[in-house]
């Protein structure tokens, strides 16, 4: 079986079938008319004839719109046609729920902007080709939810819904494509607009965003007070400009270390406590 495939039909000019279309009507008329007051049989038929060659004309003509196609069908003895819109559409799937590759319930939907290409495999490929590509996108958004999870916290490797959408898009509109090729339709568009935690998980996924939040931003804080606290002591025991240096045994840098550690580091104002009796000679 040879796949569909559309080829371009040729037509005339409308004008001049119109106008003369016309005429025949006239002459059938005319004849018809002198036919039956002459009895001459040959002229009635003649006219009944040109007659009806007149309406296989006038059942012949259609209008097609700027970016439109019309489907035409032979039907002995008349041409059947069909128009199919060949504007650029868009549309947004319904917001579903569905767990993503976590197992974690969201609730995601897609916008998705296509046209038809192939008029002839949109409407003898499938049945109703607008409905089978909205089908097709709900289904193409589900199966992407399930493909990758929402947001990973463990691995900063791991293509995620919610932090990679290039990708996550591109693969969206590969796998919908491939699902409408048979209808005809080319996706110029498909990407995510509505992107959520399922209400039942949300308040303690958000409490678990905060709480990696808080360990990244705390990691990052005591790196770099202990960058600072080396900074410190290398400084005091080398000395700067006009001061001398001091030198530190290990008990007292580690004394030193400890106590600008909790002001950098700690959430609260710290309390300065003064010690004069560990640092006397």
């Amino acid at each position: 079986m040879n796949a569909l495939s559309e080829s371009e039909g040729r037509t005339l000019g409308g004008i001049t079938w119109l106008v003369a279309d016309v005429v025949l009507y006239l002459a059938a008329i005319g004849v018809f008319i002198v036919g039956l007051i002459a009895e001459i049989v040959p002229r009635v038929i003649v006219a009944i004839v040109v007659f009806l060659a007149a309406v296989v004309i006038s059942v012949s003509f259609f209008m097609v719109q700027p970016n439109q196609a019309a489907v035409l069908t032979l039907f002995n003895p008349f041409y059947l046609s069909r128009k199919v819109s060949l504007r650029v559409r868009n549309f947004t799937t319904v917001t579903s729920k569905v767990n993503d590759a976590n197992g974690n319930p969201i609730d995601i939907a897609a916008v998705v902007v296509w046209r038809v290409t192939d008029t002839a495999r949109a409407v003898f490929g499938v049945d109703d080709f607008t409905s089978y590509v909205h089908t097709q996108s709900e289904s193409a958004v589900r199966q992407l939810a399930r493909s990758y999870p929402y947001d990973s916290f463990d691995e900063a490797d791991v293509t995620t819904l919610i932090g990679d959408t290039s990708e996550v898009n591109h693969d969206l509109l590969a796998e919908l494509q491939e699902r409408v090729t048979d209808a005809g339709v080319e996706i110029l568009e498909a990407r995510i607009t509505d992107l959520a935690y399922a209400p039942e998980i949300a308040e303690a996924m958000l409490r678990r965003q905060q709480a990696a939040a808080i360990v990244a931003a705390r990691a990052k804080i005591v790196e770099g007070a202990v960058l600072m606290v080396r900074e410190a002591i290398e400084a005091l025991e080398e000395g700067t400009g006009d001061h001398d240096p001091i030198p530190l045994d290990s008990d007292r840098k580690a004394t030193f270390a400890s106590n600008l550690m909790t002001v950098i580091a700690s959430d609260h104002p710290t309390t300065p406590v003064v010690n004069v009796g560990t640092l006397s000679r």
